[in-house]
């Protein structure tokens, strides 16, 4: 039962951090916070776009996601907020319900929002942050990388200055497209170009400039300098200079009907996202992650922001690199980020009336290029079949289906793959090796030993659960078939699970060994796992004088049981006891 006081930090985990608050630590923090609020702006707008919702949203994003998140998560250096995948989703399932931009469709997204923050939270609160850890990492790079693409077409309309009408998958748009190509606005490709192109020159200059800023306000004077509205250059509009309102999902049972499975591939992809930020960050970092504290920490992000017109958010890749890089030493320098663009956004929020859409959609072009890991994509093909089909199979479900469909057929496919590997844990025949003194069971495949006539000594790696007693057990058949022995001695000391049905699976051997003049020996089990035997009765039925705590123990115990006869005959006695009796003999 925890104390009072571990309560209180699961409650109120910022207790954990802030004594360590100092002026030092403040100073680095509202640097690294100045630089994160640069970043974000145009980050914020263009997320936004993205997610079919009105500019301002993606800022409101900004300021009040990741002050939560920073308050309740685990790590130091994640900073949360709009990111391009979940964007990409929302706009994906909202679409579907409501027209983007509409108050009906701005309702619906802050709905999606709370229903993914009470997923999030709920898998924090029943300690399921490990599950993360099931999900392949190539899972999130073909996510990624097609959904960059997804991105980058949905802006196509925006550089070319095309009107598309049809559908809105991503083929018809492409057909739609290239049907459509004469009519593209030169004006329109040009100011998305030149954007596109300061923002790269800026970016190869130093890292450190806030280049999709640059580039925007390139952009602008240079649709202000042609005159934008004479050559049909449709701009931004211009953004409220306010702070969050508050709103109001709706919470009808039918709303929450039909989002529930968006908002539940919402709630998985920004899990996944986060927590994967976060322990990549946390390597460079020397922090340990909590991933159940960070579920909570991102559900409550989610569910306080549906309240302050903020929709679905998680922690950005991008921004928590720039933060620790910028010499960020706790979670304040995510807040400061936060309250600083809240006063960016007061100052010259008006100044976007003469943002033209086309400078939005180069640089967004720039961040859906920079979300394809190229180096990533490369390794996985390169070095693993299974990987490669878990990467094919995700990036053409995203492309082709509905994205959250994509998101579970790759989650799905990860787990399939990672259960087929643990379905076949290795089997290892062993030999004591006499060239050492303390005579270690050795792989007889990497040295060559000599065998026991009448007992194998056999190890088992990984679990003993219901996936993989299929085939320990036709193993164990075999090993007894193929060389003729029905003693069997069992290493346990790499086994770390066993469940009900692996538990049967030893009963059964045992059984039948016994039934054959032989038996099941195991040696080096855990105390959890005999204890699990214990209580189940399995041990009972095996039977305890089959368990051993040491190899010499096992062995004499073993040996008077064997045939003493054919071990007479033996010209290679293996075990110390085979050499006494065949000493004594002579």
């Amino acid at each position: 039962m925890p104390s009072l006081p571990q309560r209180l930090l699961l409650l109120l985990p910022f207790l954990q951090w802030l004594p360590g608050v100092s002026r030092r630590t403040l100073q680095q923090d509202l640097m690294a916070g100045l630089t994160g609020a640069v970043v974000v702006l145009p980050q914020g707008v263009a997320f936004a776009t993205i997610a079919g919702m009105p500019p301002q949203y993606g800022l409101y994003t900004a300021m009040i996601t990741p002050i939560i998140a920073a308050l309740f998560g685990s790590s130091r250096h994640l900073v949360s907020g709009p990111t391009t995948a979940i964007s990409i989703v929302v706009f994906s399932s909202i679409s579907q319900h409501a027209t983007p931009g509409t108050p009906e469709f701005i309702q619906l997204v802050l709905t999606m929002t709370f229903l993914a923050g009470i997923y999030q939270f709920a898998f924090g609160v029943a300690r399921l942050g490990a599950l993360v850890n099931f999900v392949s990492h190539t899972v999130v790079v073909a996510f990624t990388a097609a959904a960059a693409i997804l991105i980058a077409t949905s802006q196509m309309k925006h550089v070319l200055g095309v009107e598309l009408a049809g559908g809105h998958s991503f083929a018809d748009t492409w057909l739609h497209l290239f049907q459509n190509i004469t009519q593209t606005n030169g004006y329109v490709l040009a100011i998305a170009l030149a954007t596109l192109t300061v923002a790269l020159f800026s970016r190869r200059l130093s890292s450190k400039m806030p280049h999709l800023l640059l580039g925007l306000i390139v952009g602008s004077l240079i649709a202000l300098f042609l005159g934008a509205e004479s050559h049909q250059v449709a701009l931004v509009g211009k953004i409220p200079a306010q702070l969050p309102p508050l709103s109001t999902p709706q919470f009808s049972m039918d709303t929450i009907r039909m989002l529930a499975p968006q908002a539940f591939a919402v709630a998985l992809l920004g899990l996944i996202e986060a927590v994967s930020i976060a322990r990549s960050v946390a390597t460079r970092s020397n922090q340990r992650i909590d991933g159940n504290q960070e579920f909570m920490g991102q559900g409550l992000s989610n569910i306080v922001g549906s309240f302050f017109s903020s929709y679905a958010g998680s922690g950005s890749f991008t921004r928590s690199g720039i933060n620790y890089d910028s010499g960020a030493q706790t979670p304040m320098s995510a807040i400061f980020a936060a309250i600083i663009l809240m006063a960016i956004v007061l100052l010259i929020a008006p100044l976007t009336a003469y943002l033209p859409v086309a400078a939005m959609g180069g640089v967004i072009l720039l961040v859906a290029y920079n979300l394809v890991d190229f180096h990533h994509i490369q390794a996985i093909f390169k070095t693993s079949r299974s990987e490669s089909a878990i990467f094919l199979v995700t990036f053409f479900s995203t492309l082709f289906l509905e994205l959250e469909f994509a998101i579970y057929i790759g989650v799905l496919l990860s787990l399939v793959i990672f259960l087929a590997k643990t379905s076949k844990p290795k089997v290892t025949l062993l030999a004591p090796d006499q060239t050492q003194k303390s005579r270690t069971f050795t792989d007889i495949e990497t040295k060559p030993l000599p065998e026991c006539r009448q007992l194998k000594v056999v190890r088992v790696d990984r679990s003993i659960y219901f996936g993989s007693v299929s085939y320990l057990q036709l193993k164990l058949q075999m090993i007894s078939a193929s060389y003729g022995v029905n003693h069997i001695l069992l290493i346990a000391t790499r086994i770390n699970y066993i469940d009900m049905a692996g538990a049967e699976l030893l009963t059964q051997e045992a059984r039948r060994l016994k039934a054959a003049g032989g038996g099941l020996y195991v040696y080096g089990l855990k105390d959890e796992l005999w204890q699990f035997l214990a209580e189940g009765g399995y041990l009972k039925q095996i039977g305890a004088q089959y368990f051993f705590d040491n190899k010499t123990d096992a062995i004499s115990a073993i040996y008077r049981k064997l045939n003493h006869q054919t071990c007479q005959q033996c010209s290679q006695p293996v075990f110390l006891e085979c050499q006494r009796k065949q000493e004594t003999a002579a």
